[in-house]
């Protein structure tokens, strides 16, 4: 494939946004968009520049000429878009959250098994460059022996349906949360246990914010929180015996500061230039579909599963139910 060319299903801000970085990026055709009205579709070819737009899902999934579908469509219904792509023998780059629950997420993971078709999760912040910095930050001593981590993300949306719908999959966690809890497993491990969680309930019983404690089994604890209510400063702290280690911004890190015992900052790294910080799923899918390969080493299935499980978990807890529990 001299040119990779990508389809989206969605037509809303996030294809927007993926529309937007595939514009800037090399060896990749903006191909295909499906909405589920030709109008819709047409009008977001046109303003994007996409060479086929079709009037329903199905026809973009039947498209034998797309070599990737990103589904954009809420997480409510990315099982269901996901698995039609897969049985049209399409390769899938799914936004998060990545399904529903877990249930979900493992049958269609074994399905693309089964066809031999790559699938991965849009959790953009896997993929990203800047994610190896941090990482080697945290190894390299700088701020001690490593104790505690924090991270939150807060944006006050809670007035749009996707956000307090049930049956949208709404609330804070799947939209907003999943980027704490993939910060705390990209930095500390997958291996930790949720010791502690609470959340508060939207009317249509969502939760509207929510916090938990987790717990490592060297010692090490973290704290994370997400909301729908208010606007936070989306920090990621990591806390050592000599320092901590403030990362602007969990949902797109964007710098990492170095700050001694004294309070002093000692460093100060910024996040290489991005297009928007989308491509690097994109370029990794790409090379994945080239190597035959089925899941990326950035985002494996089984932490995809892993990821949504303890997120059903937590929905257990607080009785956050959705109709396909």
């Amino acid at each position: 494939m001299t040119t990779f060319k990508v389809g989206i299903i969605g037509t809303g801000w996030i294809a927007e946004r993926m529309a937007e970085t595939l514009s800037g990026m090399e060896g990749v055709e903006k191909f295909a968009v499906a909405s589920r009205t030709q109008q819709k579709a047409d009008a977001f070819a046109e303003q994007w520049g996409f060479r086929r737009s079709y009037g329903s899902y199905e026809a973009l999934a039947g498209d034998g000429d797309v070599d990737l579908v990103y589904v954009a469509t809420p997480h409510s219904h990315h099982y269901d878009n996901v698995k039609m792509c897969l049985l049209a023998g399409r390769n899938v780059l799914c936004e998060k959250a990545f399904t529903a629950n877990a249930r979900q997420a493992e049958e269609i993971i074994a399905l693309a098994h089964e066809r031999r078709l790559f699938l991965t999760e849009a959790i953009w912040t896997r993929y990203q460059p800047f994610r190896k910095t941090i990482s080697e930050l945290i190894g390299s001593g700088v701020v001690g022996k490593i104790h505690q981590l924090s991270a939150n993300l807060c944006y006050p949306n809670i007035d749009r349906p996707r956000m307090y719908l049930p049956e949208l999959a709404g609330g804070a966690l799947l939209d907003i949360g999943v980027y704490a809890l993939n910060f705390a497993a990209m930095f500390f491990g997958s291996d930790y246990k949720i010791v502690s969680s609470s959340c508060q309930f939207t009317d249509t019983g969502v939760d509207a914010a929510n916090t938990m404690t987790l717990h490592w089994p060297d010692g090490r604890m973290g704290v994370l929180w997400s909301s729908n209510l208010v606007r936070s400063d989306r920090q990621g702290v990591i806390s050592g015996d000599k320092g901590h280690i403030i990362i602007e911004n969990i949902n797109n890190p964007q710098s990492a500061t170095v700050v001694d015992n004294d309070y002093h900052t000692i460093e100060h790294i910024k996040c290489p230039p991005q297009i928007t910080g989308y491509e690097y799923q994109v370029y990794e899918s790409m090379e994945c579909i080239r190597k035959g390969e089925i899941e990326s080493s950035c985002m494996p299935h089984a932490e995809t599963i892993r990821i949504m499980k303890d997120m059903d978990a937590l929905r257990h807890i607080w009785g956050v139910k959705y109709p396909w529990d």
